[in-house]
C-alpha cells in the first residue's frame, strides 16, 4: 500500500500575519510549526502502514523552509518526503495549492491513498484535501473518523457526520481527509531524528513538473481578498474598588444599573434594593 501525506507549515497562532497588499498570509521571519491537524493524518497513514505494509511520502507545498515540516514527518516514520517550492506558487490559494499538488502527486507516482488532515489553521477552509481529489480524479471522503480495515481494493472507513457516524467503502486510489478522532499522533523517536536529518529532501518546482501557469501563484488564484480589518475592541469601562459595605453597595447599584442600560437586565425597583 502506498500512502501520500499532504503536510503543510503554519504560522504558530499567535504569530499569524496578513500581508495589506496582497491579502495573504505572511510566511517568511516568523516561527512555524506543522499544521496541528496534519499530525492526525500522518498517525492514520503511519497505523495503516505497520497494519498493511507499504510506504509513506509526505509533500509539503511553501518556501524552502518548509523543509522542516517534512524532517518532522520523516521523524515520525515516514519513509520519502518531497518540498514542492517555488517563488511563482507564492500567494496560491486554495485552487492554486490543490492543483499543484494534486500536480506534484502525479510527478511522485502512483498512490493508495492520499490522507490529508481536516484543514489547515492558517486558512480553515477544508478545501485543499478537497481540490486535490478533484484535480485527480478519484473518491473522497471527508470528516474520517475511524477506519476499519482493507479488502479487495478498498478501505473502509468511518465517516463523522451530524447524525453519527456513515459507514463507507472508498475504493483505491482515493483521498480521506481525517478528524481528530481518527488517531492520536505519535512523538518523533531518536532514532527517527537522525534519518530526518541524513535523508535528502528532492524539490519539486516549475522546472520539474508539467504546470499551467495559469493556475499558479497569486495570479492563477481567482479567489481575492479585497479588504483585511481588525477588530475594534472598545472597553471604556469604570473601576469601581470595594473597601466596605457602604462601597459594596455603591458597587451593586452600578452594575445593575449598567444592565438596566444595555437592556440585559429589566428590575423593579424596591426600596434600595433591584430585583
Amino acid at each position: 500500500m502506498k500512502i501520500i501525506v499532504p503536510v503543510k507549515q503554519v504560522p504558530e497562532s499567535s504569530n499569524v500575519k496578513m500581508d495589506q497588499s496582497t491579502g495573504t498570509v505572511i510566511r517568511t521571519g516568523i516561527e512555524t510549526v506543522v499544521n496541528p491537524l496534519d499530525l492526525y493524518a500522518l498517525e492514520s497513514a503511519l497505523r495503516l502502514k505497520e497494519k498493511h505494509g507499504g510506504s509513506i511520502t509526505a509533500v509539503s507545498m511553501g518556501p524552502p523552509q518548509a523543509v522542516r515540516v517534512l524532517k518532522e514527518a520523516v521523524a515520525m516514520g515516514c519513509d520519502d518526503a518531497f518540498l514542492v517550492s517555488d517563488k511563482k506558487f507564492g500567494g496560491s490559494d486554495t485552487f492554486a495549492t490543490s492543483y499543484t499538488l494534486a500536480q506534484a502527486i502525479r510527478a511522485i507516482g502512483d498512490f493508495d491513498i492520499i490522507i490529508t488532515g481536516e484543514r489547515a489553521t492558517d486558512g480553515d477552509t477544508a478545501q485543499v484535501g478537497p481540490g486535490i481529489a478533484a484535480w485527480l480524479d478519484v473518491p473522497l471522503a471527508t470528516y474520517v473518523a475511524k477506519f476499519n480495515g482493507v479488502e479487495h481494493g478498498r478501505i473502509i472507513v468511518e465517516r463523522l457526520v451530524e447524525e453519527g457516524y456513515q459507514i463507507l467503502s472508498v475504493p483505491f486510489p482515493c483521498l480521506l481527509s481525517v478528524v481528530k478522532e481518527a488517531a492520536l499522533p505519535r512523538l518523533p523517536t531518536l532514532d527517527g531524528k537522525i534519518r530526518s536529518m541524513e535523508k535528502n529532501y528532492p524539490v519539486l518546482s516549475t522546472e520539474n513538473l508539467s504546470l499551467n501557469a495559469e493556475y499558479l501563484g497569486l495570479n492563477g488564484s481567482p479567489t481575492k481578498v479585497v479588504k483585511i480589518s481588525a477588530p475594534k475592541i472598545a472597553r471604556d469601562g469604570k473601576r469601581i474598588t470595594v473597601t466596605d459595605d457602604d462601597s459594596l453597595d455603591a458597587a451593586l447599584d452600578a452594575i445593575v444599573g449598567l444592565l438596566e442600560e444595555k437592556g440585559v437586565l429589566l428590575a423593579k425597583s424596591c426600596g434600595s434594593c433591584h430585583e
